[in-house]
Formats: structure tokens, C-alpha cells, sequence
């Protein structure tokens, strides 16, 4: 779906004559194949360069030496933008600088429209997408009234109408509460594991990425760690040096392990810490 080789990508500082004046790699040597289906998650502190990299999955950024490939589509083919956008839809932040509809059901079918879908189409669009996010009652109602995992959740609606192989949600929870941050997440879930849809999530909270396929943690600009939640999250020490926490449960089973306690690394949930007690006790 989505592949980078040897990506590099560098902001150029200038003066007020157009000299430069510094040159910061904010992306360096990255390789990531996303293959279609998966759930991807990309870890990394504020200035890793998390960010900076999945603005190049649909080409809001050009590489500056190497490549990125969008479902064969390379992002320098100035003639394919259009075609990789629509393939690979972008979650920001601020739901609010995403939803421009005053009716729910209205925003959601913009994307479509601008498309030139036939308005009966539009309107199913309408309805399957949000009924993927859980947002079918609330199609008439004003964004304004809604909560921001509600907004959140209409924006990724809006994508889902304009019918993408690939969702990039870059830091979509940073701005919600708790019970925001959780009924995006279950959306974004239900998209990869029932609707099939590719998701990468970019994010910084732990919690979010125990049920990703695969997941890339990054620092200045270079991929660190890949692999499984379990694998990543048995590196507990390794994490903190890249100054990244681990889910609450796994730090407590990681502690509970130094004091003496044979628990396995990796310990991801609640359910698998109280599994993991029970076998101590048989």
C-alpha cells in the first residue's frame, strides 16, 4: 500500500533575501512497506519526525532524496497527486479544521461531491460511512453540538466517503479526552478489522497502538524499532532511553518482574496481566 525507500526529507531555513540559513533533517533514510489491510502505528516524542513522515504518505510533502511509493503511485508524479490523495486520506488533529458542513451528513458528503459522485451515491456514501464511525443518529445534527470524538469521528467519515484504500491519522487524538481519544480508537480499529481499510496511526500515546499489526518507533528522523506491540513493548528500558513510556500495565508487569515476579515481557492488557497473575497462583 504504502512504501518508502531510503526517504529523506529536509526544512530549509531562509533569510528575508531568500539565503539559507540552516537545514534541519526532520526525516533521514527511512525505509516502511505498509502492506494493504494492516493497522500500522508510527511512535515517536514531539520533533522524531513522525509527523513529517506521514505528510509524505499522501503527498502534503515531496521527499528531498529518495522516494515514496502510494499503491504504485510515486508522490514526485506531479500528474498522480490527486489519484494518491484519494487512495490515502489524512486525519489532522483539530477536527475542527476538517468539518466545514453546518449538518453532519452535509460535511460528510463534501468530499464525494467535489469528486463528482452521483448525488444518490453521495448520500449512501453518507450513510455507510458513518455508520462505520457510529454516527448515523447524528447525521442532522450541528458539529458544533458535537463532543471532539464525536467531531473526530465525523472527519474520518468524511474520508471514508471519498471511499480510500488507506487512512493516515496523524495525531487525531492529541486535542480529546480520554473518552474521546478511546471512541476514535475503536473507530479507527473497526475500520482495519471490519470495513479493511489500512490505517496508519501516528500518536504518541502507548495505549493506543497494543492492537496495530506492526509498529515503527522513531527518533531524529530514523526509524529505531519495528515490529509487533509485544515485541516493541518487551523493550520497556530501550523505550525510555528514546525518552517513550509503555502502557501502564506493562510497566507494572515489567517492575513486578524486576522485584522477582516470572512474568513474560510484553504484557500489553489488563486481561492479559490478571491471566498471567492466575498462572502464578495454579
Amino acid at each position: 500500500m504504502i512504501r518508502t525507500d531510503k526517504l529523506v526529507f529536509e526544512y530549509i531555513r531562509r533569510d528575508e533575501e531568500g539565503n539559507v540559513e540552516g537545514i534541519t533533517r526532520a526525516v533521514d533514510d527511512v525505509n516502511i512497506d505498509v502492506r494493504p489491510g494492516q493497522f500500522i502505528a508510527v511512535l515517536g516524542h514531539n520533533g522524531s519526525g513522525k509527523s513529517t513522515l506521514a505528510k509524505h504518505f499522501n503527498a502534503l510533502l515531496y521527499p528531498t532524496d529518495g522516494e515514496v511509493i502510494v499503491d504504485g503511485m510515486n508522490t514526485r508524479d506531479s500528474e498522480k497527486i490527486w489519484d494518491i490523495r484519494q487512495e490515502a486520506g489524512m486525519i489532522f488533529q483539530n477536527p475542527d479544521n476538517q468539518i466545514i458542513g453546518q449538518v453532519v451528513e452535509e460535511d460528510v458528503g463534501f468530499g464525494p461531491e467535489n469528486m463528482g459522485v452521483p448525488t444518490e451515491e453521495i448520500w449512501e456514501r453518507v450513510d455507510e460511512s458513518l455508520r462505520a464511525v457510529n454516527m448515523l443518529d447524528f447525521r442532522k445534527s450541528s458539529p458544533n453540538h458535537l463532543s471532539g470524538g464525536q467531531k473526530q469521528r465525523v472527519s474520518i467519515a468524511g474520508v471514508i466517503a471519498m471511499h480510500p484504500k488507506c487512512i493516515i491519522m496523524d495525531e487525531p487524538t492529541a486535542m480529546l479526552d480520554p473518552n474521546g481519544r478511546k471512541d476514535v480508537i475503536r473507530a479507527a480499529r473497526a475500520l482495519n478489522s471490519v470495513e479493511g481499510i489500512t490505517v496508519i496511526l501516528i500518536t504518541h500515546y502507548m495505549e493506543e497502538v497494543i492492537y496495530a499489526d506492526k509498529v515503527f518507533v522513531m527518533d531524529k528522523g530514523h526509524v529505531e524499532m519495528q515490529g509487533t506491540p509485544k515485541e516493541i513493548f518487551s523493550q520497556v528500558d530501550k523505550l525510555k532511553e528514546l525518552r517513550l513510556g509503555v502502557p501502564q500495565v506493562t510497566l507494572l508487569a515489567h517492575e513486578l518482574k524486576k522485584s522477582g515476579l516470572p512474568l513474560p515481557d510484553g504484557i500489553l492488557t489488563k486481561e492479559e496481566f490478571v491471566e498471567e497473575l492466575k498462572k502464578l497462583k495454579r
